[in-house]
């Protein structure tokens, strides 16, 4: 079995390139003003798993679990908030598609 300090520099390693992965997709969603294809549903579920790997990270005392859970909730709020700002069609294309009935995509 590795050491204590051995696992805990995996798990921070492990949860840094998975922190990261969220961190690539609100960069390209800021920059692009883009998230057509983000699903805020997936988004919800998982942070809701995020959520719970928290909560049993800070019942655990566990460092790695903790710091990167609480990261990875606040880059996927991040693309959340992002989808909800950037996936509304514009109010002019609302009215257009309502007083139409007709898709401006």
């Amino acid at each position: 079995m590795p050491s204590p300090a051995t696992l805990t520099v995996l798990g921070l390693l492990a949860g840094a390139l998975t922190s990261f992965s969220f961190a690539l997709q609100v960069w390209q969603s800021w920059r692009t003003k883009s998230v057509k294809d983000v699903s805020a549903g997936m988004y919800l579920v998982f942070s809701t798993g995020v959520i719970l790997w928290l909560i049993y990270g800070l019942l655990r005392r566990d460092i790695p679990l903790m710091v990167w859970n609480t990261l990875t909730l606040i880059l996927v709020a991040t693309i959340l908030l992002l989808k909800f700002r950037y996936g509304r069609p514009p109010a002019s294309r609302q009215r257009a598609t309502r007083n139409t009935g007709l898709k401006t995509d």
